[in-house]
């Protein structure tokens, strides 16, 4: 399964994982990557959580990235 995540850094220099389509899965890291995998074990924990409760999962992203000349 895909799921998007958002990456920012914040004011005291930490790497922020959102998850928009898992409301309240997030996650963060020292570094870009450690947020990417902490984010991937949170997915992980709230994938889990929803079957465990017999919640709906949300749909695998599909996304396409074009490049245009302007």
């Amino acid at each position: 399964m895909k799921y998007r995540i958002l990456i920012e850094q914040d004011e005291d220099k930490m790497f922020v994982a959102e998850v928009p389509s898992l409301p309240g899965c997030v996650s963060q890291g020292k570094t870009r990557n450690e947020a990417v995998e902490n984010a991937k074990d949170a997915i992980k924990g709230y994938i889990e959580s929803l079957r465990k409760h017999n919640e709906p999962i949300p749909p695998s992203i599909s996304e396409e990235i074009v490049e245009i000349a302007v």
